[in-house]
């Protein structure tokens, strides 16, 4: 099993939505890295999930992976806030997975206090100017990020 942190802007799609579908498609992705992490997800594997941009950003709850990653067909949509112009069926280099809500969090871990704990120097949501939605996690990270939540 793998961890990976993955952030959404909870007015476009929140831990609440997720809790209320009970499973979603997880699409949207236009950042290459990014997209690399989401072709290694595989089900079963579980995944933090990030609030971001609104006030304050932080860890909101826990899903799960419950598909492999396949074509992200949103980015073919002209109506979609995900469409990419340079994209054909052709050539469709996005992807997208299904994930299933798991648990959230009696109170969102916001990420000033995210900042304060000890043992996550290396992870990547903490280094200056790195924006991507999808980034994987060590077991190690994925422990002390789930016991400051759920304290």
């Amino acid at each position: 099993m793998a961890y990976w942190l993955m952030k959404s802007e909870p007015d476009a799609f929140s831990i609440d939505d997720l809790r209320s579908a009970g499973q979603a498609t997880w699409d949207g992705v236009r950042n290459y890295q990014a997209r690399n992490f989401m072709r290694e997800m595989q089900p079963g594997d579980n995944f933090l999930f990030y609030h971001s941009s609104c006030q304050p950003p932080g860890l909101a709850g826990i899903g799960e992976i419950i598909s492999s990653a396949y074509p992200d067909a949103t980015a073919l949509n002209s109506q979609s806030p995900y469409h990419d112009p340079k994209t054909s069926a052709e050539r469709l280099p996005w992807v997208a997975v299904d994930v299933s809500f798991q648990k959230k969090f009696p109170t969102l871990l916001a990420l000033t206090a995210i900042r304060l704990l000890d043992g996550l120097e290396e992870l990547p949501l903490l280094h200056k100017g790195n924006r991507l939605s999808v980034m994987p996690l060590t077991t190690e990270q994925w422990a002390i990020l789930t016991k400051a939540a759920q304290a």
